[in-house]
C-alpha cells in the first residue's frame, strides 16, 4: 500500500492556499469556502474531484479555519506563545471519510494534548475525494503552527 505524504504549513495569517492551477468549476479554483482554502463545503463537489495529493492538500487547506481555531484556543490558555509542528497520520477510506487519525510522536514538537485532540477531531470531520481503487489510503501530514507577531 502506497503512503501519501502531504505537506502543509499553517500560520495565523494564511487566507487562501493553492488557489491557482485548479480547473474551473471544481471549487478549487480560488473561490472561497468555509476555511478560505478555495474549496466548497459541498460534499458532492468534493467527491467528484480527482484523488490526488494536490486535492488532499486543498481539502485540508479548506478546513484550515478549524485547525487555526484549535491553535488559537491553545494560545488563549497560556501566557507564553507556543509554536511547532504537529505531525498527523490518517487514512482516507474508500468512501472518502477519514479514519484512524492520530498524532505521530515522531516529528511532533507541540505536545499539548488538548491541541492535538482538537486537530484530530478536525481531521475526523473532513471529507475527501473517493479513491478510484476503492482502497484505504494512509496519509501523513505536518501542521506547522506559528503565531505571527
Amino acid at each position: 500500500m502506497k503512503r501519501l505524504i502531504a505537506a502543509g504549513w499553517l500560520t495565523l495569517s494564511i487566507q487562501t492556499l493553492f488557489a491557482s492551477e485548479a480547473p474551473p468549476g471544481t471549487g478549487l479554483d480560488g473561490g472561497t469556502g468555509p476555511g478560505d482554502g478555495g474549496i466548497s463545503s459541498d460534499e458532492d463537489a468534493v467527491s467528484r474531484l480527482p484523488f490526488t495529493s494536490v486535492t488532499i492538500k486543498r481539502v485540508v487547506a479548506s478546513h484550515q479555519d478549524k485547525i487555526q481555531a484549535c491553535y488559537e484556543e491553545s494560545l488563549a490558555d497560556r501566557e507564553k506563545v507556543i509554536e511547532g509542528k504537529i505531525f498527523v497520520a490518517f487514512t482516507i477510506a474508500p468512501e472518502g471519510v477519514v479514519k484512524k487519525s492520530r498524532v505521530l510522536k515522531k516529528g511532533t514538537t507541540l505536545h499539548d494534548a488538548k491541541l492535538q485532540q482538537c486537530v484530530v477531531d478536525a481531521l475526523d470531520a473532513m471529507r475527501f475525494p473517493r479513491p478510484p481503487d476503492h482502497r484505504d489510503h494512509p496519509v501523513e501530514y505536518p501542521f506547522n503552527l506559528k503565531a505571527i507577531r
